[in-house]
């Protein structure tokens, strides 16, 4: 079984090692878990009460539903389920500052979605190491302690299959509230890591994509997620196979994922993206709503300050698809 430590561990910088020191205690505060807005005396949690924002009776419920004269019913913007912290190593914040940057949007909640730690020392450089996701688990609930908005306990989990049923196990152990499913890998290759961008010359793009979404169908089958997050994540670079191969690639997928009862998420970061465009296409987020497969929303922000980002592009692509959204409650752990 794969070990779960029982122990506390400091908070971390996010460019040390994947293990602490048996007993060591950072000098100071870590960059992650410094504000990155207004803060409280203490120097280390954003202080929401110089936010505009007052929640009363809990946060306000977000709907894509529209009133007869095409006014929506309700002008906030939908929860972000995606975002990130400093304990991946690649992002910079903790849970309590990417939930200061959300009220401040005026989001009703927010998911903290971290990369899943993964067995066998696989990709150490993007992720969590196992001895740290305890400080993980701390990091959101004193975001949720803090937070005038719900706070979801999530995880972003790689999709692996040497490894897929180890990590299904563990996950299912560790009750999170939201797990987002994702495939960044073929083999070895992170084919959307611009460093590796070059492989994409020599690529079979037509085969990759078949690839990709083969493995998600196996995810999907496995039970890995209840949502899967940028569906379409091998146009990153522009690179995609003709409309009618793609339909030809991508229907049989959204299938399986609207028989299992899952959602895909709208992404906003292919924005930010050399592909310039949100996370999956509109088609196939027309060919999804086709199938009644719900929605979630998220930035899949790695800075605090992008939580949210484009999401009334986002809103108004979901409406002009007929798409509904997903809602998810925060559970609290014991």
């Amino acid at each position: 079984m794969w070990p779960w430590p029982r122990f506390p561990l400091p908070v971390r910088h996010h460019a040390v090692r994947d293990s602490p020191a048996e007993g060591e205690v950072p000098r100071q505060p870590p960059r992650g878990s410094r504000p990155l807005a207004s803060c409280d005396s203490s120097g280390l949690i954003p202080d929401f009460s110089r936010t505009d924002l007052t929640c009363q009776g809990g946060s306000p419920r977000f709907m894509l539903r529209m009133k007869d004269n095409g006014e929506a019913e309700e002008s906030i913007l939908p929860p972000d389920y995606h975002t990130h912290t400093f304990l991946c190593k690649h992002a910079e914040g903790a849970p309590v500052d990417y939930a200061f940057h959300g009220v401040r949007r005026r989001l009703p909640a927010l998911a903290a979605t971290d990369h899943c730690p993964m067995p066998g020392g696989y990709d150490p450089e993007h992720r969590m190491g196992i001895d740290f996701f305890p400080e993980y688990v701390r990091l959101v609930e004193t975001a949720r302690e803090v937070s005038p908005i719900p706070i979801l306990f999530g995880i972003e989990v790689d999709y692996v299959p040497e490894y897929a049923e180890e990590v299904k196990d563990w996950v299912q152990q560790q009750g999170f509230d939201l797990v987002l499913g994702s495939v960044h890998f073929l083999d070895y290759w992170a084919f959307d890591d611009p460093a590796q961008r070059y492989l994409w010359e020599s690529a079979d793009v037509a085969g990759v994509w078949r690839r990709y979404f083969g493995m998600i169908r196996r995810m999907v089958e496995i039970g890995l997620c209840t949502v899967v997050a940028h569906l379409d994540l091998p146009k990153k670079f522009g690179r995609r196979p003709p409309p009618r191969l793609q339909k030809e690639i991508v229907l049989p997928v959204l299938d399986v994922i609207a028989d299992r009862g899952l959602a895909i998420e709208i992404n906003t970061s292919g924005l930010f993206h050399p592909v310039g465009e949100i996370y999956p296409s509109p088609e196939i987020l027309c060919w999804a709503a086709e199938r009644n497969i719900p929605v979630t929303f998220g930035s899949d922000a790695h800075t605090p300050e992008r939580v949210g980002s484009a999401f009334d592009l986002a809103v108004r692509l979901a409406r002009e698809c007929g798409l509904r959204a997903m809602t998810i409650e925060p559970s609290r752990r014991s």
